[in-house]
């Protein structure tokens, strides 16, 4: 572990962050399953440069598990509702557990029925997307994994959170390669990344979040909404993207709508459940063109792209692509982790 000057980030083995990671969170009364599964979700986001959505966040699961935000012994039941569909009742649980096991599930039906979709109620704050499209591309099919957030997203046009950030993630397997891997957020960044450039002290970019008036703002202190993806022209793109994530998340699964949810940190009520929502889906390429043609079409499509002319001085690259070469680098230097952080989990 060593110091480094710039932005005073704490750099750590990935090895001690899963272990003081998984410690802190059954240290805070979580069973076994659903530590190991929040731990993987979190350092499936610092591997890959997520870390609004990785590690630092343990303090806040740990402080909503003994407050009884969350069950941190849930009794998960599903319902099978078709060949293809089903429901998960994560029984309060962290949202990593019931994400993985939604996903999981939908796999197993999925090279049944083909296509299969899993919708979660009666779950909590899930962290990145993408660990969950993630799996089910490295399970061999191509995975979708979304939910629905509390409200801190205006609307395009509009001066008041609505929507939440409402992430899509999307995974494909490539043969031989890491998966082609989507993750974004609906808005125009996560409002943990507000969180953690508070932490660091430092400034937003342009058009990505407003003050309490609705005026664009750049101190992450002032921050009292997000503006949807696309910014001040185009949100009405990321406005309709969120509300297509509240329409599966949850309208068709009968969860708490964004703007009624209670806050994930921004509150002094960690007791009450969530009841957040989540959807998956996933489908069998064996099901539809078949195995063979599926990866000769997929390596085909990639290695075009990469090859695609660029403009000067810039590169083009699949999504995904970054993030792997962010985890090879970090594989090499370590994960960083903001002071706060390193102190909460004891590697500073």
């Amino acid at each position: 572990m060593k110091r480094t000057h710039v932005a005073d980030l704490i750099f750590v083995p990935e090895q001690v962050l899963d272990a003081r990671t998984f410690d802190a969170l059954r240290d805070a009364g979580a069973d076994e399953n659903s530590a190991r599964a929040a731990t993987r979700a979190m350092l499936h986001a610092s591997r890959l440069g997520i870390d609004s959505h990785g590690v630092r966040l343990t303090s806040h699961y740990a402080k909503v598990l003994r407050g009884g935000r969350v069950n941190p012994t849930p009794q998960m039941e599903t319902r099978r509702t078709a060949a293809g569909s089903a429901i998960l009742d994560a029984d309060n649980a962290l949202g990593h557990a019931a994400a993985y096991a939604a996903m999981n599930l939908a796999c197993d039906m999925a090279k049944e029925a083909g296509v299969a979709a899993v919708g979660v109620v009666n779950s909590s704050h899930y962290g990145a997307a993408g660990a969950y499209a993630l799996a089910g591309a490295e399970a061999g099919l191509i995975a979708v994994s979304m939910t629905n957030t509390d409200s801190v997203v205006a609307l395009h046009g509009g001066a008041q959170r609505f929507h939440g950030t409402n992430p899509i993630a999307v995974g494909a397997p490539v043969p031989g390669h890491r998966p082609w891997l989507l993750d974004m957020a609906t808005s125009s960044i996560p409002f943990n990344r507000v969180l953690l450039y508070r932490t660091l002290g430092r400034s937003l970019p342009e058009g990505v979040a407003a003050d309490q008036s609705g005026q664009p703002t750049q101190d992450p202190n002032d921050v009292e909404m997000l503006m949807p993806l696309g910014g001040i022209d185009f949100g009405f793109k990321g406005a309709a993207l969120a509300g297509f994530v509240t329409l599966l998340s949850a309208v068709l699964t009968g969860s708490t709508l964004d703007h009624l949810m209670i806050r994930m940190a921004e509150t002094d009520d960690f007791k009450t459940p969530r009841q957040m929502g989540h959807f998956c889906l996933a489908i069998d390429p064996d099901r539809f063109a078949g195995r063979a043609l599926y990866e000769a079409a997929i390596t085909r499509y990639l290695a075009d792209l990469r090859a695609s002319a660029t403009s000067q001085g810039q590169s083009v690259m699949a999504p995904g692509d970054r993030e792997w070469a962010v985890e090879a680098e970090r594989q090499r230097t370590g994960i960083p982790v903001d002071p706060e952080t390193a102190k909460f989990l004891g590697v500073g």
